[in-house]
């Protein structure tokens, strides 16, 4: 299958929770995000979305998952034009398959991967041409893609070779390392870093874009959220701050400078 998909852009995210009305409740609250229930098959599949369009989903976790040990998480959805040319270079490049290349009709086809040093993503190929949104992020939408992993140099590498990415900066951060930022060369859109110790996996977390990240962050709370870290200062003047949902989801806020 080959289209105009943007290759190497995230285009849609998922929530896979133990509770997906709460977990609706939650972000919609939160977020200003509408819903769309899902109705091209019995699958309970709501999607999340913004000034109408949408932008991704929620779902129950898969009872495999759960019995692997699987806590609720949010997939980014990777755009590539072929998802079986690029699965099979994933696997060359040590990954695994956690579900092989799936159509869904009328929609598209995906596949969702762990990489070498076991962080979860999904690739996916639209049947018609992409439609995701150019220019920055506006609020409620997904701005920043961040990697934290068991080895920078070994995440960066497969990344690089499976999508294209580039460095866009690398930022001395001490005893904590590089922080790299990538891009598709229309500036940066996440980074990657070498997680901690006691971070006990590699993953994903993706940031949402918010206009008064102190009042969201009071709200997250009221809600039954937790704030992990922040809210801070980033070079450049941006300010995050990273949650959990009530569930146990990871996501975190992005505001940008004034």
């Amino acid at each position: 299958m080959t289209n105009a998909a943007p290759k190497g852009k995230f285009v849609w995210y998922d929530l896979m929770t133990t509770d997906p009305d709460a977990a609706e409740e939650f972000y919609t609250s939160l977020m200003g995000w509408g819903t769309h229930e899902w109705e091209q098959d019995d699958s309970q599949y709501t999607m999340w979305t913004v000034d109408g369009n949408p932008i991704g989903g929620v779902t129950a976790l898969p009872d495999d998952a759960k019995e692997a040990g699987a806590p609720p998480h949010w997939l980014g959805y990777v755009a590539t034009p072929d998802v079986d040319a690029t699965v099979k270079e994933a696997q060359a490049a040590g990954a695994s398959v956690r579900v092989p290349g799936t159509d869904i009709p009328e929609i598209g086809r995906f596949a969702i991967l762990a990489d070498p040093q076991d962080a979860t993503f999904a690739v996916f190929s639209p049947s018609s041409e992409s439609q995701s949104p150019n220019g920055p992020p506006g609020p409620g939408q997904f701005s920043w893609h961040e990697l934290a992993t068991a080895d920078l140099e070994a995440g960066w590498k497969f990344y690089k070779g499976l999508f294209g990415w580039s460095v866009t900066e690398d930022n001395d951060m001490g005893e904590m390392g590089v922080y790299r930022m990538y891009g598709r060369g229309d500036g940066p859109m996440g980074g990657m870093f070498t997680r901690p110790p006691e971070m006990p996996m590699s993953a994903w977390l993706y940031y949402v874009t918010v206009e008064d990240l102190d009042s969201t962050v009071r709200k997250a709370k009221e809600l039954g959220g937790q704030v992990v870290n922040g809210p801070m200062e980033v070079p450049g003047g941006d300010w995050i701050a990273q949650c959990m949902d009530p569930q146990g989801g990871m996501f975190a806020l992005h505001m940008t400078k004034k």
